[in-house]
Order: C-alpha cells, then structure tokens, then sequence
C-alpha cells in the first residue's frame, strides 16, 4: 500500500513540526483520509503529495498549539518519543529531534519550523519545499535562512558521542536506584538544570531546579516515590539515551539528558501522563 510506505516519513515529519506525539498520530490520520479520497492514479509522486498534505496539516495544528500553551501549567517540553537505532547513530536525525532542539524550534514561526524541518532534517531542496508550503522559491529560500540563523544563536552543543551519553544514562539510573547523591553529583555539572514537565497532572516542580546538589536530591526523593510495580529502563528517546520507569507496561516517566563534556548539563523529565504516549514499549 502506496501510504503505508510513507507512513514512517510521514510521522517523522509531522512529529518533528509539531513536537507533539499525539498531534503528530492524528495530523498522519488526517492526510490518510486525504490520501483514500484522492484520485490516486493522478498523483504522480507519492511522497511529494504525503509530504505536501502532512506539513500543511501540521502547520495549521501548531497554530492552534501554540495558542493553547497560554494556559499550561508549568514548564512546557516536547512530547518524547521512543526512536531506533539508525535515529541515533546519524547526527542529523537526531539532533532534530531532541528535545533540546524541539525546544529551539518552538521559538520560530510555524511556517519557518517547517520549512527548516524539511529543509535541515530531511533535505528537500528549497524549490520543493516551495511547492509544499505553497510559496515561492525565493521567500522560501529567506525563510530557511532566517530560521536557520535563529536557531544558530539559540541552540546549545551538546556531546553527541553515544557510548558517553549511554554510560552516562545507566549510571544516572544505577545512583538513583541505590539512593547515592555523591554518585549523582560526580556524573552533573555544577550548573545542571532541571526541568519538568507534569502539566498539573502529575507530581513535577513548576519551576527548574539548578545545581547539582539540588538535581540530585530531586532525584533521589523521586526515587523514593516510584509508581506499582515499577521498572527502569535505558531506551533511546528523541535520538539518544534516556531512562524510562514504567509501572508495568504503562510509561510515567521519561527523561532525557543533555551533556557536556562528559557531564550531565540539563535534564528534561516528562510526567504529564497525557504526553507519553510515545514512550509505549
């Protein structure tokens, strides 16, 4: 079937405009509809008609998005997604889509955001991605400059060696387990920062913790609060190591590390429950 070999670029698109897992499933239903009521022997690329579909759709949830952030309740992250492998190991996929720079984009408008996902992530040329956002290829040039710019300044490097960020994670999880805040402390930098997510609906500080006898404490007391039946696991989420806790097989937690020369520099957790539908085994 014609969708169901776009359906994985599709999601991947859609995932990385929005930043939203949830959108991002009902925007690639959406362009499935579209798809099933199209005369589809009248398309002649596929992929650049799904792509076309997909990033309008995208764009116009995002919009309404954004306009709902207004009322959330404490620090806002991207909703995490569990990504394979090959994800991973290519710099380019997974830079796009970590959350340090998922927050990044939030910055730009919803046409740069996609325009620069298009462009960056997946390297459609700036005359197709004027036919996708029905722009010409000039403005569309100007816009990917712009927003490629922006997120330049705004952006910070983080290490992108997997064995160090793996280890990292699995010690990060070992500490936590045995309750050792000295353990904690030697693998963070000294101005780590904290950040969570529970949107009012799970236990979460509304406003980052920094430093790293702070951090660790934060997490040893969570430690201390684990769900029934819990189990931790060092999975890859957004393109690198993360720890997930699950109480039995539903996910309640998911974090992600973001390091420094070898040490932990910032921390983003996600507890709302109503954003970790990706982190599903």
């Amino acid at each position: 079937m014609v969708f169901e070999d776009h359906r994985g670029l599709l999601k991947a698109v859609a995932y990385r405009v929005l930043g939203r897992y949830n959108d991002a499933e009902d925007v690639v239903q959406d362009a499935w509809l579209r798809w099933n009521g199209t005369d589809q022997e009248q398309v002649s690329d596929p992929e650049a008609y799904l792509v076309r579909i997909t990033t309008r759709l995208a764009i116009d949830r995002l919009r309404s998005a954004q306009s709902r952030r207004e009322t959330y309740v404490g620090p806002w992250l991207p909703e995490p997604v569990l990504t394979s492998p090959d994800v991973a190991e290519s710099v380019a996929l997974s830079d796009s889509v970590s959350t340090a720079m998922l927050l990044v984009l939030e910055s730009l408008s919803p046409l740069e955001r996609a325009v620069f996902v298009l462009r960056e992530a997946f390297g459609y040329s700036h005359a197709e991605i004027a036919t996708i956002v029905e722009r010409s290829e000039e403005s569309v040039r100007q816009t990917a400059m712009r927003a490629r710019e922006h997120v330049s300044a705004q952006r910070r490097r983080y290490d992108t060696d997997l064995a160090t960020r793996r280890a990292a994670a699995q010690a990060f999880m070992a500490a936590c387990a045995g309750g050792d805040v000295k353990g904690l402390m030697d693998i963070l930098a000294p101005g780590v920062t904290l950040v969570s997510d529970g949107g009012g609906l799970a236990p979460a500080p509304r406003k980052e913790i920094q430093g790293m006898e702070l951090v660790a404490k934060a997490f040893i007391t969570f430690a201390g609060r684990m769900p029934e039946d819990p189990r931790t696991a060092v999975v890859d989420i957004n393109g690198g190591p993360g720890l997930v806790v699950y109480s039995g097989e539903t996910p309640v937690v998911g974090v992600t590390f973001h390091l420094v020369d070898g040490a932990i520099e910032t921390i983003h957790l996600i507890s709302n429950p109503e954003k970790l539908a990706g982190l599903a085994l």
